[in-house]
């Protein structure tokens, strides 16, 4: 930073927004409060001078994106999102400085990077009024991000040169690879009776149990000691039984399936339905093939220039609205402060690093934008 002025500044500033947004407690449970996030960020932007704030609408979920007056493709977008895991008390959507963390729901996934990305664009553009610089917030990212950054780039046509999401990673760690995801429903169908003759019936959650088995063999455990291999998760196994003496007739489970480059989805769906047992089908609810994102290689520059050591190249086994962006040919930087915590009320992010992160940014961006 120019000063320690400066510096206290930012930071004090960044304490400040992060908090303020924590108190919004926007989840897929809360439409109200995801569109009032949504405008928090957008009071935030309205009154830059040669700024355009575009609201966009995808089957009920809004989102953001603020441009340069008169640009449709910006040479950089920085991606960000509002929305938070659900928690059932509102009460619960507080925050406090602990240790010199931000501690609350949402601090690190993603309020306080949003804190930051505001900064960022803010400052470019009163002080470099017209460059190419834009942001884009969505509110549907912990649920899929089917209608908020899928939707900006497959509907309404959104893109630009290089993206900037900072959703994974970590301060020194920047992402280049991620694994694809299958999220599976299987459903198994059989004859209710009454559990003490089972041989009257046919136990559907029986039949579901032993495709279960047949599916987690094709996804052994790897020996990399990264886990670079496909894997696969029992996430919920349901009947609609009210009675324990009563075969089900009827039975469902949900996989969550992870593969890397170079499976693909068809490949794995083919391979799944040839082990399926008689009475079992098998649909998918979420798909996302393998990403790899092709940051540029200036932001390790960077990074190293600031922190004084060279950023690790991290492969990353969850998914992002990165996956959304490199289907359309455009290389993603992800990296990001550090946090912990993540999905809980413990949630926290490091202030320290939130100022390393604006800065790394903002040297990139210069070099980007500004050729410093």
């Amino acid at each position: 930073m120019s000063n320690d002025l400066d510096h206290a500044r930012l930071r004090e500033r960044l304490i400040s927004l992060t908090r303020d947004l924590v108190l919004i407690p926007g989840s897929e449970e809360r439409p109200p409060e995801l569109r009032r996030a949504i405008q928090w960020v957008g009071n935030h932007l309205e009154s830059i001078d040669g700024v355009t704030v575009q609201s966009h609408v995808s089957n009920g979920v809004h989102s953001l994106v603020a441009l340069p007056s008169g640009c449709e493709r910006p040479d950089v977008l920085m991606c960000g999102h509002v929305d938070v895991v659900h928690h059932p008390d509102p009460e619960s959507y507080r925050s406090e400085l602990v240790d010199g963390r931000i501690v609350g729901p949402g601090t690190g996934d993603m309020k306080g990077i949003v804190a930051i990305l505001l900064e960022l664009f803010r400052r470019f553009h009163l002080q470099s009024p017209g460059r190419s610089l834009g942001l884009a917030i969505t509110t549907d990212e912990e649920t899929g991000g089917e209608n908020g950054t899928r939707a900006l780039f497959d509907e309404f046509g959104l893109r630009c040169g290089i993206g900037m999401v900072p959703d994974g990673g970590s301060i020194d760690h920047v992402v280049i690879e991620e694994k694809g995801i299958l999220h599976l429903q299987l459903e198994a169908t059989g004859q209710s009776c009454h559990a003490a003759r089972p041989w009257l019936g046919s136990n559907a959650l029986d039949r579901l149990t032993a495709t279960i088995e047949r599916i987690q063999g094709l996804f052994p455990p790897g020996s990399d000691p990264g886990h670079w291999y496909p894997t696969c998760s029992v996430a919920r196994i349901a009947t609609p039984n009210r009675s324990i003496n009563r075969v089900p007739s009827h039975a469902t489970a949900t996989l969550d399936i992870r593969y890397p480059h170079p499976f693909a989805t068809d490949e794995l769906l083919e391979r799944i339905r040839g082990v399926l047992v008689d009475g079992v089908t098998a649909s998918p609810l979420v798909t996302a093939q393998p990403t790899q994102l092709a940051p540029d290689p200036v932001y390790f520059d960077v990074c190293e220039e600031v922190l004084g050591r060279r950023p690790v190249a991290l492969r990353e086994h969850g998914g992002s609205d990165a996956r959304f962006m490199a289907g359309h040919g455009i290389p993603v930087i992800m990296s990001r402060p550090l946090c912990g915590n993540l999905h809980s009320r413990q949630e926290w992010i490091d202030i320290a690093s939130m100022v390393q992160f604006y800065e790394i940014n903002r040297r990139y961006l210069e070099h980007r934008l500004l050729g410093a």
